[in-house]
């Protein structure tokens, strides 16, 4: 059973969204079996490399549930992204900063080793007394617990045979210590898995290295072009069968946003809350044009901050672009390729899939989190083993704070960002040009790519 409210032209209201929730508490929680009177709840979220009102469902889950239940806790989803601190958690979750002192602050990356960044903020333990959150620590042993293993005759039948490997699921052990999960994030469309949001939020949200790498890396095999704003994928089933490893109840509220605005929340088992979800994001959030463009200009939003994370600005543009086109990452505030994976991506750096398809001895001992990443960056093309000619399909060039020779190191070309004026390009969508503020999330396709 999922409860929920939609719509392509109009948005939800606070109030909307206070009878969803209270409609989920009588129904789905309590009429189930599952009152979390007095219990431990867990609710995992986005880092704030999504668009989504945290904030606001921040304080309505409060509201519902926060002076009925034990704890209500919030475990950041973040993959392998930097753990957040002090003012970002502030600004995540809406609560109003407030002044510390030296490293004081009420992050917790990893319980389980004793990294207490600092005691709750005076205002937030006030209004949130039985509140803590925690940043995912995805690179830890001691913070994982192997749930299940999906065989490498499993993996085969989910993945079409692009993929055999036996995957140890891991996930974050944390979760183990309370009685009910809540998943409350977006659904975008997304490169590796298709569609974001439901139980990706688990795997890569809060799992260990294994099925990161094999998820990732899955993606890549099957391409983003032919992967990215489609429902039912090779890593979608691979998330999904991990899933059922969780025991634990769980509900998942899946938003749906175009822009900054709430058009949809879905509440249910995270399968079918996530499926109706990604059924009004594919109306929302994929725009579709008639004729592909010569070159993008994707200007990433500022709440990516590194390449890693702002490389949405295409995949997000890939689909739309023509072949033998350009996009542009105009991104003068991303200085970094990655602050996780920096090292690796700079040893490797940025090629189509076939280049390590057709020398997997050479690079068969990288993550394939970061063969994905670098396969993804580049885009769809071909590789010639035996002259050793790399073509792809388009040009992925940075106009970014990151050096020229960095740019050209890692195999992406390089344009001077203070010599482009995004306002000229606006002009010019007739020619086969196009530019895109606030990349990211905005899925274009070209009829017919």
């Amino acid at each position: 059973m999922v409860l929920g409210k939609g719509s392509t032209t109009a948005t939800l209201t606070t109030e909307d969204i206070q009878q969803l929730l209270a409609r989920a508490d009588e129904q789905l929680l309590v009429g189930a079996g599952l009152d979390p009177t007095n219990k431990r709840v867990l609710v995992i979220i986005p880092d704030g490399t999504r668009t989504a009102p945290i904030p606001l469902m921040f304080r309505l889950l409060y509201e519902q549930l926060g002076q009925r239940v034990a704890q209500l806790d919030y475990l950041i989803a973040l993959g392998t992204h930097p753990a957040m601190l002090h003012g970002a958690i502030d600004h995540l979750v809406g609560v109003p900063a407030v002044q510390r002192s030296g490293e004081a602050g009420y992050i917790i990356k990893t319980p389980y080793i004793d990294h207490l960044l600092g005691e709750p903020a005076a205002e937030r333990a006030e209004r949130y007394p039985n509140v803590r959150i925690f940043n995912h620590d995805w690179d830890n042993p001691q913070v994982l617990q192997t749930i299940g293993v999906i065989s490498h005759a499993e993996a085969g039948k989910l993945t079409d045979g692009l993929l055999t490997d036996d995957v140890p699921v891991r996930l974050n052990r944390l979760i183990f210590d309370y009685d009910l999960l809540l998943i409350c994030g977006p659904v975008f469309p997304h490169e590796v898995a298709g569609f974001s949001g439901g139980a990706k939020y688990l795997f890569p949200g809060i799992a260990g290295p294994d099925i990161i790498n094999f998820t990732h890396w899955l993606g890549a095999l099957a391409t983003s072009m032919r992967t990215i704003g489609i429902k039912d994928t090779p890593v979608r089933r691979v998330i999904t069968q991990a899933a059922g490893f969780v025991t634990l109840p769980l509900l998942c509220l899946a938003m749906v946003m175009q822009g900054q605005e709430l058009h949809g929340l879905y509440i249910g088992d995270h399968a079918t809350a996530w499926s109706q979800a990604a059924d009004l994001s594919a109306q929302l959030d994929i725009t579709y044009v008639d004729q592909p463009f010569r070159r993008v200009l994707s200007a990433p939003a500022e709440m990516y901050d590194d390449l890693w994370t702002g490389a949405k600005a295409m995949y997000k543009t890939e689909p739309a672009i023509a072949d033998g086109g350009e996009v542009i990452i105009y991104a003068p505030h991303i200085t970094e390729v990655s602050y996780t994976h920096g090292k690796l991506i700079d040893e490797v750096g940025y090629h189509v899939r076939d280049y390590f398809v057709k020398q997997w001895d050479r690079f068969q001992h990288v993550p394939g989190s970061i063969l994905a990443h670098s396969t993804h960056v580049k885009g769809t093309g071909t590789y010639d083993a035996t002259t050793g000619i790399e073509t792809p399909r388009i040009t992925v060039t940075l106009a970014t704070g990151i050096p020229e020779e960095r740019c050209r190191r890692i195999n992406l070309g390089y344009a001077d960002y203070r010599a482009i004026d995004p306002a000229a390009w606006k002009e010019r969508e007739q020619e086969g040009i196009l530019y895109v503020p606030h990349a990211g999330e905005m899925l274009y396709r070209a009829r017919g790519i």
